[in-house]
């Protein structure tokens, strides 16, 4: 492949609500630049990013793939993202890589929650970003009305430069705002010039050109003082003026170019591509980083071919065939296959693998890679996160901040004797999820899965067992209740028994009572040799075992203070086997007197929702027996958090229901804080779950 400095790159990022049509999208663009022969359909299971066997089954896209094109003398490489929430981590890993990043917006449902997620995440990584209506050819799309949300929900940024002509509701060409020029499509997708709309038609469109070309004129004024001088004396702009205001205006931020396309029929592709070549920043413009040095000094790192190597883990995959596959973005200097490079986030010396270009599942290889350009390296022990560097300037780079997992399932192996297979399969899943974890809950003794909703979890079963043969079921995790006492007892354990030769005596006399902790507290007030002092440990170890399970429903007992306090023995007969027995006895009958209850694990919470959500949220937190303790505004316009304790046992399908919500919008955090006593309605419910579950 030819080698593009970093003035012919250009990355983009591909995001947008689910279903919006960003793969299509990305399909039409290969097609039309000639990178690929034909235009496969997301239907058929034929397109080139969406090539692994979850996709295509499913339909959609689950995981970040990366292809290019080359167009204009520029390389263009396409990161397709997934807008399922469930995989919100590969939006996150496809937008921080990337350069720019087209927004697709449905022409027949318009803005939607994911088309926010991914735009607030652009912002938040200071990315360019473009809106792409798609979708056009379909017979209940509306321009003008998408057009006008956009406008509504994003601001003044928002800046149209294609627009289609729509007559008898019907599509007749598209109007290209920079180059003032309007173009009319054949069945192939080719583009014939065509007549400008008169002010009539222009008019019945809900919209005048002329209108639009004032509002392009403005947002490109507002890029530079001497374009608005110019602006502010009536004289018009030229058409480069327009094309490097509007350009001037992404690298800012203030300018949000809208364009239109049909991935089906092609119309509106080549624009599409023209735009990409004139008005979307190579890296070298946008692609400063500042780095920090092990002796905590900030540095800048230019995207130059010829500093020091800088470079970013920015994805992981877990091939079963290559082995492990990092995506790397190269922020300056040069990655060369076979070199050793220090990982910054480590401090290791690692050795660079084989190095390839991706184009959805095929690959090209490469001996070296300059700065503004992503590839792929093989079997290096790298991870998502991590800066590789020249040893000359080490220096670690921003790290994505993933959202934490929220979904819990327990993961149990399908087959017995199985546990290993799937450890190692969920290992290797892990370095490739960083919104999926694995781990183990003590109190329940569970393997717990957690990732970002049902649809996550399924697609890494899904992949475990395709990729890795380990097959694994997902059920409900059992919630740690626990019991404990209220009251004081004195009670005793008496275990006699003769069977000829050598009998079994222990006798004690044990106080319970109430006590804040989470181990047992044992103690010894015998007087006078009662029990010998070579039996206390026998005593305490027979409860140890004891307290493992209550008398209720057989939770782990707390708060429980034993002191022996009396008792008697037999010369002969005594054994330490007898006073656990004897321990175990008065266990038994203490905690049934001492009004045993069980305990309940709480939670903290705290959840973000929108405004108008928020009465809804509360009502939902009152079923699930939480209390509200707060109110806050968030980080953001629009959202409010809410903070609230609730049970455990109420949370399991939160996920689901917020996201049900808020569409999607609202996000939250979960973290155990104690335990309180269960209300005893619920105690009988619990005590036969417990049952049934044994």
């Amino acid at each position: 492949m030819k080698k593009f400095d970093c003035t012919r790159i250009k990355n983009l990022a591909v995001a947008g609500h689910a279903g919006s049509g960003k793969t299509s999208l990305c399909e039409a663009l290969l097609y039309k630049s000639g990178a690929t022969d034909r235009l496969g359909k997301v239907l058929d299971g034929n397109t080139v990013s969406d090539y692994n066997a979850e996709e295509i089954k499913r339909k959609c896209s689950i995981y970040t793939s990366l292809s290019s094109f080359e167009k204009d003398d520029l390389k263009v490489n396409l990161l397709d993202t997934p807008g399922l929430f469930d995989y919100a981590g590969e939006m996150m890993e496809g937008i921080f890589a990337s350069g720019s990043v087209l927004i697709t917006v449905s022409g027949k449902s318009g803005v939607k929650v994911g088309t926010h997620k991914a735009y607030d995440y652009a912002v938040e990584t200071g990315k360019p970003r473009m809106f792409v209506v798609t979708k056009l050819d379909d017979d209940n799309a509306n321009f003008n009305n998408v057009l006008t949300e956009l406008k509504a929900e994003f601001g003044p940024t928002v800046c149209p430069v294609v627009v289609p002509v729509i007559a008898d509701r019907r599509i007749v060409s598209y109007v290209n705002l920079i180059e003032m020029k309007a173009y009319k499509y054949d069945e192939y997708g080719n583009a014939v010039e065509t007549e400008m709309p008169t002010a009539e038609v222009s008019e019945k469109m809900g919209y005048r050109i002329d209108g639009l070309v004032e509002a392009v004129s403005e947002a490109v004024a507002e890029t530079d003082e001497a374009l608005f001088e110019k602006f502010f004396s009536g004289e018009p702009f030229t058409q480069k003026e327009i094309i490097d205001g509007i350009h001037n205006g992404m690298n800012k931020g203030i300018i949000t170019p809208v364009t239109c396309v049909s991935s089906t029929t092609l119309a509106g592709v080549d624009m599409l591509l023209k735009e990409i070549s004139l008005l979307l920043p190579a890296p070298i413009e946008k692609e400063k980083k500042i780095g920090e040095t092990a002796d905590g000094d900030m540095i800048e790192i230019e995207c130059d071919e010829n500093a020091p190597l800088s470079a970013f883990v920015f994805k992981t995959v877990a091939d079963p065939f290559v082995g492990k596959m990092s995506y790397i973005k190269v922020f300056s200097g040069k990655l060369t296959a076979g070199k050793e490079v220090v990982n910054a986030t480590t401090g290791n010396t690692e050795k660079v693998g084989k190095l390839m270009y991706l184009f959805g599942k095929k690959s090209e290889e490469v001996s070296e890679v300059g700065c503004g350009d992503i590839v792929v390296a093989t079997k290096m022990n790298v991870s998502t996160n991590d800066t590789i560097c020249d040893s000359s300037r080490v220096a670690k780079l921003e790290t994505i901040n993933f959202p934490k997992p929220c979904y819990k399932m327990a993961a149990k192996a399908k087959a017995q004797g199985d546990e290993s297979k799937i450890s190692t399969a969920i290992a290797r899943l892990l370095e490739e999820d960083l919104t999926l974890t694995y781990t183990h809950d003590i109190e329940t003794n569970e393997m717990i899965l957690a990732g970002l909703g049902g649809l996550h979890l399924e697609a890494a079963l899904g992949k475990l067992e395709s990729d890795f043969g380990a097959k694994v079921n997902l059920e409900n995790p059992k919630i740690s209740y626990k019991e404990t006492i209220r009251k004081k007892v004195k009670v005793q354990g008496k275990h006699k028994k003769q069977s000829g030769g050598h009998g079994q005596y222990g006798d004690v006399w044990i106080e319970f009572e109430p006590c804040i902790s989470d181990e047992l507290i044992f103690e010894e007030k015998v007087f006078g040799g009662a029990v010998p002092k070579n039996f206390f440990p026998a005593v305490e170890k027979g409860l140890q075992d004891c307290v493992k399970k209550g008398v209720l429903a057989g939770f782990p007992v707390v708060g429980l203070k034993a002191i022996l306090v009396d008792g008697s023995y037999h010369a002969v007969d005594s054994s330490e086997m007898a006073f656990k027995m004897a321990a175990s006895i008065a266990y038994k009958e203490g905690l049934k007197q001492a009004e045993p209850v069980i305990l309940e694990p709480i939670g903290a919470l705290n959840v973000i929702v929108p405004d108008d959500n928020t009465g809804d949220i509360m009502g939902e937190l009152n079923k699930k027996r939480g209390r509200v303790l707060g109110m806050n505004p968030a980080n953001k316009a629009g959202l409010t958090e809410v903070v609230a304790e609730v049970p455990m046992a109420e949370m399991q399908d939160f996920a689901l229901v917020l996201r049900q919500m808020t569409q999607g919008r609202g996000e939250f955090t979960f973290e155990r804080v104690r335990y309180e006593q269960l209300p005893p309605q619920l105690v009988g419910d619990v005590i036969a779950k417990n049952a049934i579950m044994e």
